[in-house]
């Protein structure tokens, strides 16, 4: 059993080479997609890692934008292309740290054949969905850079009627975004499914956050449906109420050793680096 670690980078090189040593295995990969925004001289030097690849065609990511969707569909198919075959497909941010070492990671997919791991909320009774519905019924630009974008983006919201999903579907969402492992047949069935859906595409060229519903909704529309559990796998700590996850530190040490997950999100050694020294430590124990 084999798995594909695929990384969405665009900041911190010394870290993503932590991390990258804190998941070798193996009976894994580490694929690196780098931000086309970035100097990919900063991050020669993760090539020399064992197992290391970088994802070849590159996207210059715009927060919130379709781009991230179509850099992690990039990546998948990429790496179902590769020479070796791999069962899963995990998906981590360069800022993401396992809480578990790398064979008990292995362990557990070993026990999970062809299960696929994202957390969801359908639309009724989430109160996430009651702020998320404008994500994809407004127009958004923000997959774009031009002048006066939002403006125009303000005049099509009150001109034009709100948006729908191009297709019949029953909505899927929630808060942990593009952070999930998908089991090959998974990941395989999201290639296609974008590859022959242009109109999902063009649709989620002009949503804010794509990530966070869009891979879902077409994953539990799917005849996969039932081969996915609804779990990220991640710890991630929300209780600041902004738009992005606490950043981790040593006060938030009791709650990753407590927690049942896998990984973690997110950390920043220029924010607290000791935490990462202390999880390698759990590591080594494990």
């Amino acid at each position: 059993m084999r798995i594909a670690h695929l990384l969405m980078v665009h900041k911190n090189p010394a870290q993503v080479g932590r991390l990258v040593r804190a998941l070798a295995h193996e009976q894994s990969a580490v694929y690196i997609h780098l931000d086309g925004k970035v100097d990919a001289r900063d991050y020669e030097q993760l090539a020399r890692l064992p197992g290391v690849r970088f994802i070849r065609r590159r996207y210059a990511i715009n927060w919130a934008s379709f781009s991230f969707v179509e850099a992690t569909v990039q990546g998948f198919r990429e790496i179902l292309s590769s020479e070796q075959e791999f069962d899963f497909i995990n998906v981590l941010s360069g800022q993401d740290y396992p809480l578990r070492s790398a064979a008990e990671i292995h362990a557990f997919f070993v026990q999970h054949p062809g299960r696929s791991f994202l957390a969801y909320e359908p639309v009724e009774g989430s109160a996430w969905w009651q702020h998320a519905l404008s994500r994809l019924e407004q127009y958004h630009t923000i997959q774009y850079r031009f002048r006066l974008q939002y403006r125009l983006q303000n005049v099509l919201n009150r001109l034009l009627p709100r948006r729908r999903f191009p297709l019949p579907y029953p909505l899927y969402g929630g808060p942990y975004g593009g952070w999930w492992t998908l089991a090959r047949g998974g990941a395989a069935y999201l290639v296609e499914f974008m590859d022959q859906h242009a109109e999902v595409r063009r649709f989620g060229r002009l949503t804010w956050g794509a990530d966070e519903f869009l891979p879902a909704t077409i994953l539990l529309n799917s005849p996969l449906k039932d081969t996915i559990i609804n779990d990220s796998l991640r710890y991630v700590d929300w209780s600041e109420g902004g738009a992005n996850p606490k950043l981790l530190g040593l006060a938030d040490a009791a709650a990753l050793r407590q927690s049942p997950k896998l990984f973690a999100r997110k950390f920043d050694i220029t924010y607290d680096e000791k935490i990462l020294d202390l999880l390698d430590q759990g590591l080594v124990k494990g």
